[in-house]
């Protein structure tokens, strides 16, 4: 296993829907890749814990993962001050993490823009299982990407 000691945080709004996947996902994929991180997910409006979507979780069964046990988090103060890479789904995400941590600036990046892509990754939020899947093949896809990065930066 290739040590990395990267900490990584996945960002969205409710931490219900795409960050729990992108975390799923890239827990999956990283072990695959033989990666040692440590891969977290959370929201940036949690009222209260939640369980993820229904229709995350049968997504990620098309992944051979279990999502069943996943409860909400909102991002604090400490996760922002250990996170090496915070990945958010959308630029509105990034501008408000940075506005409310503007000296952590240089660790905050959506997830398309750091590896190399543009724009926002759809929220799923109250769709169909069509669109849950859809999200989740679109960042599956960047979490490949993202490994390959990460794989390079070890």
């Amino acid at each position: 296993m290739v040590d990395c000691k990267k900490k990584i945080i996945f960002l969205c709004t409710g931490n219900t829907c795409r960050s729990p996947m992108a975390e799923a996902l890239a827990k999956d994929e990283a072990q695959k890749n033989s990666l040692d991180l440590d891969i977290r997910s959370r929201g940036i409006a949690v009222f209260f814990p939640s369980h993820a979507s229904p229709h995350a979780i049968e997504a990620m069964k098309d992944y051979g993962i279990d999502l069943s046990r996943h409860i909400s988090k909102g991002i604090e103060e400490e996760d922002i001050q250990n996170a090496d890479i915070i990945l958010t789904m959308t630029n509105a995400h990034k501008r408000a993490l940075q506005d409310r941590f503007p000296e952590v600036h240089g660790k905050i990046f959506t997830l398309k823009e750091f590896v190399g892509e543009s724009g926002d990754i759809e929220d799923p939020f109250g769709g169909s299982l069509e669109l849950y899947k859809n999200c989740a093949k679109t960042l599956s896809e960047l979490i490949k990407k993202l490994m390959i990065k990460l794989n390079e930066m070890c």
